[in-house]
C-alpha cells in the first residue's frame, strides 16, 4: 500500500465527480496514482465534505473501467462500462508501450504508437460528450519527434493534438515534450508539459553518495542546442555551470532518415575532474548520449550520470552495459512515465524515478481547480532535499 501524504490544502469545490480511465498498457502506473487519491481524499479534512458539490468525492476507486476489444480483422471499438455523465475524467495512456499486443487475422501484433493513438480516440468517442471536463494525460506527447515542418512533410504531433480538442479534449498534459511550442497548434485548449527535475535530482541523491553539487564539482551538460532550455533551468536551480555540444552534421547526405553527425563541438569551460549530468528528453537508440560521454571523458570529466525522461533503448541494451562496464557512464535514470520492460530494471547501472504520486497530485489539484504553478516549479523541494542530502553526509535515506 502506497504511503500517503497530503501536503496539498484543496479547499475548492471540485470541478466534478473524479474519474480515471487507463488505457491498456498503462494500467499499472493508474492503479499506483488511484492508490494515492483513495488515501488522500480518505485522510483530508473539509468542512464542506458533506454538501453535495462532494457527491462521489470519497470512492474505494476513481478508476472507472474501459476497455477496447478487437476483432479477427485487427479493427476495434471502445466501450466504457460505467457511467461518466457529468465527470471530470483523465485518461491515462502509454502510446510507446509496444509490449502490449493484439490478434491480427490470427497473428500476434505488437500495438505501435499509432494503435495506442487510435484506442485513446476510441475511448474519448465512448464517452459520447456526457463528460463534464476530459483532460488527457499522455507522457510521451505522440508522435512528438514530428512537431515542427521542414519543406514538404507532414505536421503529425499538432494534427492530433487539434483531432483531439475537436473530439472534446479540454486539458491535454505531457511531460518534457520534445517541441513545447507545439501547443501553438491548439492556442484555445490547455497544454502543459511538465519537467520531472526534481525526480531527477532525488533519484541521483538516493542512489550515488558523497556528492558534491556545487560548481567547482558537477556541470550539466546539453546534449544538444534544443535542449538548451531544460539544462539551462537544471544548472540554474542546482547552481551550477553548463555546456553545450554543437552537433556538426553533414547536411549533403541522408542517413536512416538523418543528416549524419560528423563531429561534436564542445560549449563550455574546463570539464577536468568534475562530474557531469547529460540532460536529454528520450532516449532512443542511445548511441548520441553515449558518443557525448566518450567526448566528456576525452576531455577527463568524472563520474557522468545521464538524465532522461524517457528511456527508450530502441536498440537494446548491451551497448550500455558496455559502457558501463567501461567505466563510461557511472547511471542512468528515466522515468516510470513509460513502460519499462523487466530486463532493464535489473541492470545495475540504471535506476527508474516514480512519477505516480506526482500525476496523482496533478489530478488531485485539477479536479479542484486550482493552480499547479508550485508543482511545475518544484525549486523549493530541490533544495530542501539537496540540504537534507547535505546535512545527512551526503547520503539520502
Amino acid at each position: 500500500m502506497a504511503k500517503h501524504e497530503d501536503k496539498r490544502n484543496l479547499e475548492s469545490i471540485p470541478v466534478g465527480t473524479l474519474g480515471i480511465i487507463a488505457l491498456d498498457g498503462c494500467k499499472k502506473m493508474s492503479e499506483q496514482v488511484d492508490s494515492f487519491l483513495v488515501g488522500w481524499r480518505t485522510e483530508r479534512q473539509n468542512e464542506h465534505k458533506a454538501s453535495l458539490a462532494f457527491a462521489g468525492y470519497e470512492r474505494p476507486s476513481y478508476l472507472i473501467e474501459a476497455s477496447v476489444p478487437r476483432f479477427g480483422t485487427g479493427e476495434a471499438k471502445g466501450v466504457i462500462k460505467n457511467s461518466v455523465r457529468g465527470m471530470d475524467l483523465y485518461i491515462l495512456v502509454d502510446v510507446v508501450n509496444y509490449s502490449m499486443t493484439y490478434s491480427l487475422f490470427g497473428k500476434e501484433n505488437h500495438m505501435s504508437p499509432d494503435d495506442h493513438f487510435q484506442n485513446l480516440k476510441r475511448v474519448i468517442a465512448a464517452v459520447g460528450g456526457k463528460a463534464r471536463r476530459i483532460t488527457v494525460i499522455m507522457p510521451y506527447l505522440y508522435e512528438s519527434r514530428q512537431a515542427k515542418r521542414n519543406n514538404r512533410e507532414s505536421l503529425d504531433c499538432a494534427l492530433a493534438l487539434q483531432e483531439l480538442t475537436k473530439m472534446g479534449v479540454d486539458n491535454i498534459i505531457t511531460f518534457d515534450a520534445h517541441e513545447p511550442r507545439v501547443m501553438n497548434a491548439i492556442p484555445l485548449n490547455g497544454f502543459d508539459t511538465v519537467q520531472p527535475v526534481y525526480q531527477f535530482v532525488k533519484g541521483l541523491l538516493k542512489s550515488t553518495d558523497g556528492l558534491s553539487i556545487d560548481s567547482d564539482h558537477m556541470m550539466v551538460i546539453s546534449p544538444d542546442e534544443a535542449g538548451m532550455k531544460r539544462s539551462i533551468y537544471l544548472a540554474s536551480v542546482l547552481g551550477l555551470d553548463m555546456g553545450m555540444f554543437y552537433r556538426r552534421r553533414d547536411y549533403t547526405r541522408m542517413e536512416n532518415g538523418m543528416h549524419p553527425i560528423v563531429a561534436y563541438e564542445f560549449l563550455g569551460s574546463s570539464l577536468e575532474g568534475k562530474d557531469m549530468i547529460i540532460l536529454d528528453d528520450m532516449i532512443s537508440s542511445g548511441g548520441g548520449i553515449l558518443e557525448i560521454a566518450t567526448e566528456l571523458k576525452r576531455r577527463k570529466a568524472g563520474k557522468i550520470f545521464v538524465f532522461s525522461t524517457f528511456g527508450l533503448f530502441t536498440n537494446g541494451l548491451a551497448h550500455f552495459d558496455k559502457a558501463y562496464e567501461e567505466g563510461l557512464i557511472d547511471c542512468v535514470l528515466t522515468t516510470d512515465l513509460i513502460y519499462q520492460p523487466e530486463e532493464l530494471l535489473t541492470r545495475p547501472w540504471y535506476h527508474s524515478c516514480g512519477l505516480a504520486k506526482y500525476i496523482a497530485y496533478i489530478i488531485d489539484t485539477l479536479n479542484h481547480d486550482s493552480s499547479i504553478s508550485d508543482l511545475l516549479d518544484p525549486i523549493e523541494r530541490i533544495h530542501a532535499i539537496i540540504n537534507r542530502y547535505n546535512q545527512n553526509g551526503k547520503h539520502l535515506d
